[in-house]
């Protein structure tokens, strides 16, 4: 009697990263350091200290967050990018936060202001109240920071035993820079404002996020950045010669929704498993 085996072979689709594009929109929600914010124009040249400010995300409605002609109204993120290799990206991107100048704030001041109005003083380390007919700083359409990021990503369900073709859990980190283009709503002693778009400074940030695969080609993401914003010439009034200088850092938190794809039809690769 003679008993055979037989081994069969089951080919098995390779799913890659490499060559493949990506895509994605969402929101934001940011925190901003305290900043010195200092002003010079024709008839002033003053600081103010420690300035507070916050973000301003549109309360949620279908129109304002999917009608394609409102969209940007929120704060938003936008970005499109490139796999290098299997765990490297490069890509390029908006992040649309908005900056609020908390209204009615008392700070210190020091500089000196001789433009015709009641704020005229010589100041030293004095407290003043950042009042509508004194002061409104907003970088509300919106605080652009447009960069390119470079981040590395890697699945890791399979650490915690999810290992299916269909959903993968990622990680993705990597780090930032690109220039600041807002759009700066600023009223100074109640002079016209300048509000046009003004590249105004850069910025450099680090990144952490969990992805979520769906069906290959379609994710939804969540990243927590850190950064530092430096603008060195804002514009504050319709003036040439008015400007502001300030830098601060940021904590911003998105949620993404996004897909994956080749442009380029290439043959996929096969392996074997006896």
């Amino acid at each position: 009697m003679s008993i055979s085996s037989f081994s069969q072979e089951k080919k098995i689709e390779k799913i890659t990263n490499k060559g493949k594009f990506f895509i994605y929109w969402g929101w934001n929600r940011a925190n901003y350091s305290n900043s010195d914010i200092h002003f010079t124009g024709n008839n002033y040249d003053f600081t103010l200290h420690d300035v507070k400010a916050k973000d301003r995300q549109t309360p949620f409605n279908f129109n304002d967050y999917l009608n394609p002609a409102r969209i940007t109204i929120p704060q938003n993120n936008y970005r499109i990018g490139y796999f290098l290799n299997e765990h490297y990206t490069i890509s390029i991107g908006v992040d649309h936060m908005k900056y609020v100048m908390v209204a009615d704030q008392t700070v210190k001041i020091d500089g000196e202001i001789n433009s015709g109005t009641p704020f005229d003083k010589v100041y030293n380390n004095d407290d003043i109240v950042l009042s509508e007919d004194f002061l409104q700083l907003e970088h509300t359409d919106g605080l652009n920071y447009v960069n390119v990021e470079f981040r590395r990503f890697d699945e890791i369900g399979h650490l915690i035993g999810v290992n299916h073709r269909n959903f993968q859990i990622n990680l993705t980190e990597g780090f930032g820079a690109g220039i600041l283009y807002p759009r700066t709503d600023a009223t100074l002693f109640n002079q016209e404002r300048h509000d046009e778009f003004h590249l105004a400074g850069w910025g450099a940030s680090a990144v952490v996020g969990l992805n979520l695969t769906f069906f290959k080609h379609f994710f939804i993401q969540s990243d927590l950045k850190l950064g530092y914003i430096n603008l060195p010439d804002v514009r504050t009034t319709a003036n040439i010669e008015d400007k502001a200088t300030q830098s601060f850092t940021f904590f911003e938190r998105t949620i993404l929704f996004g897909g994956r794809f080749n442009l380029f039809k290439r043959k996929n690769k096969k392996i074997k498993e006896l």
